[in-house]
């Protein structure tokens, strides 16, 4: 097949438990070496490829029962500890077979929510690629805590598709799809597309989790939903049937659930932003003339002459959130000021903006997708 034919050159793949590991927690290694194969075919063909692994807490289970006083997140910790290094070592020995080099990248939630910290890494996995080294991603469990996880590496996944500009994102667990209703009763189907985020398919999605992952269908369709608003094309599939990637990219008829979004990609700095509102640092109040011209139809940064209060303590550079003087929260922003600064200077006309529209998301735009600037 020529390069030509392929519909997308960026893609991010992820991996659920369920797929990679078997019953007891042992890792599958002929489903991660038909994983491995379909991976060696993309990139023969020019497409890069970042893979998402989970199964690093599964793998490591088997292999200590931790002391009757262990709390649960740190006998997480070891197991994880103890699988990632079998998870990452099981990849290396199989992609070597196909003259592939894998590299380890272990992220914690609290990274995406620093700017610098988003761009170190942006820049590490780019580097990566451009040097020929396959990146295997999954979650630092052995340093994250609770108030700091992911919800599950599908969430994972979305902000790794995200941050490095990914056209497509394929979630792949044991099942194909998301069904209009109970799989295998008379008239239920998988429903094969929806082109708009704003549809709501929750009523159709069973609550029920997987046997070794943190989530299930409803947090892959709240990842995709979010995803696809960013324009990521987002594919929900079985990553138990053999090569069915590929057959997706091909554009065969195999079962999945495609989740797209309708008009154009934002900028990458609001997709960013998009995924920091559980960082921010502090809030502004503004008043009724600075909420108007915040959703007004023209673009229009936040000015100080707008906000009548200033709630906690945060640096130049932090995440924001934006109230109305009612308490509903309007969206969140990057502050150009720290909270002192932007305390003596309420309701004054300083040089530069609290926050620029560039660095400005709405609450519009957290629910509905971006607009097209």
């Amino acid at each position: 097949m020529n390069k030509t034919e392929w519909k997308y050159k960026k893609i991010a793949i992820k991996v659920g438990s369920n797929v990679i590991t078997q019953a007891d927690g042992s890792l599958n290694v002929g489903r991660m070496l038909r994983i491995v194969e379909d991976i060696s075919v993309l990139t023969k063909q020019g497409i890069e490829v970042i893979l998402i692994s989970s199964g690093a807490v599964a793998a490591g289970r088997g292999s200590v029962v931790p002391a009757k006083r262990t709390n649960i997140v740190s006998a997480k910790q070891i197991w994880a500890a103890i699988g990632q290094v079998k998870l990452m070592s099981t990849y290396q020995f199989l992609f070597e077979k196909y003259n592939i080099i894998a590299g380890q990248v272990l992220a914690t939630k609290e990274e995406f929510g620093d700017r610098r910290h988003y761009l170190n890494m942006k820049n590490c996995i780019s580097a990566m690629i451009e040097n020929k080294v396959l990146p295997v991603v999954n979650e630092n469990d052995t340093v994250a805590i609770n108030e700091l996880m992911f919800t599950d590496n599908d969430e994972l996944s979305g902000m790794i598709a995200s941050m490095m500009d990914s056209e497509a994102l394929f979630l792949l667990s044991n099942v194909d799809g998301i069904y209009n209703g109970v799989p295998g009763n008379e008239g239920v189907e998988i429903i094969k597309e929806v082109c708009d985020s704003r549809v709501s398919l929750e009523q159709f999605i069973s609550t029920t989790k997987s046997g070794f992952g943190r989530g299930g269908m409803l947090t892959k369709y709240s990842t995709a939903r979010k995803i696809a608003s960013e324009g990521v094309d987002v594919f929900i599939a079985n990553g138990n049937r053999d090569s069915v990637v590929l057959d997706i990219m091909r554009g065969r008829d195999v079962p999945f659930t495609r989740i797209s979004r309708c008009n154009g990609r934002p900028r990458s700095v609001k997709k960013w932003l998009y995924h920091s509102d559980t960082f921010a640092k502090g809030a502004v109040v503004v008043n009724k003339g600075a909420k108007e011209a915040l959703f007004d139809e023209r673009a229009s940064s936040l000015l100080m002459v707008g906000i009548t209060r200033v709630e906690g303590y945060f640096e130049k550079g932090d995440i924001v959130r934006i109230l109305d003087e009612d308490g509903n929260n309007l969206g969140l922003g990057k502050s150009s000021y720290d909270s002192r600064k932007a305390e003596q200077s309420i309701g004054t006309k300083l040089p530069r903006p609290f926050i620029h529209y560039h660095y400005l998301v709405l609450n519009d735009d957290l629910k509905n997708g971006y607009g097209t600037s």
